[in-house]
């Protein structure tokens, strides 16, 4: 089987401090890897080398068997690449559908294409669909996400990545600050993802969270 992700000797400075020196490493698909380490071993700047947001200053990153530069995060979404940050990357004024689209709005044309409007309702319907896939309920699906539990907003940020047919997730905490009863449904969400064959990078403290839900684990020291 080869690699969906393939990241080779890949280095990034900041000035005169080395923040991920000489990394490699492979995710398959289907597989979850667990990325731990000290604070500041350079796990999430690892992730935004590989998501577009920075870019790295000496190794090569192949995605699906093909070498990949990524100058913005777009273009590593357009790829398939999706991330999750630790803030989600969500806007709160907004609900459910808004936020599972945005950026990326379906869209009725008038008088041939001169006037457009959201298509919100195409825009409910597949977001509801795709919450019904993931086994995802909300008591009220228009809800501004500023009112949703932080389960629920992870919930949201995992299904997007879902409906725009990622093909790598990359995960930032993804558990950090919720219940125990909500890091137990973002982890079966996890699980999901990998039951859907889409390879999994997540950056975890919590040790228990790692094992329950992980193929492989990579340590990165300072």
């Amino acid at each position: 089987m080869e690699p969906m992700l393939s990241v080779r000797n890949l280095v990034k400075r900041f000035g005169g401090l080395t923040a991920v020196n000489n990394v490699s490493l492979d995710v398959y698909p289907g597989e979850v890897v667990g990325l731990v380490g000290d604070n500041a071993a350079g796990k999430s700047t690892l992730i935004k080398c590989i998501s577009g947001v920075y870019q790295a200053d000496d190794g090569e990153i192949f995605f699906q068997g093909e070498r990949a530069h990524f100058a913005r995060p777009i273009d590593a979404r357009r790829a398939g690449i999706e991330t999750i940050y630790q803030d989600l990357a969500l806007a709160g004024n907004l609900g459910v559908s808004a936020n599972i689209f945005m950026g990326r709005e379906a869209k009725k044309k008038y008088f041939g294409g001169v006037i457009k409007t959201l298509d919100e309702t195409l825009m409910n319907a597949a977001s509801r669909k795709v919450l019904d896939t993931l086994d995802i309920r909300f008591a009220n699906f228009g809800e501004k996400i500023e009112r949703l539990s932080g389960g629920q907003r992870q919930a949201v940020a995992i299904a997007r990545a879902v409906y725009w047919q990622a093909k790598l997730m990359l995960m930032d905490e993804p558990t950090n600050n919720l219940g125990v009863v909500e890091q137990r449904k973002v982890l079966d969400l996890i699980g999901k993802l990998r039951g859907k064959q889409v390879p999994v990078i997540r950056i975890s403290h919590t040790m228990p969270d790692v094992f329950a839900v992980t193929n492989r684990i990579v340590v990165m020291h300072r």
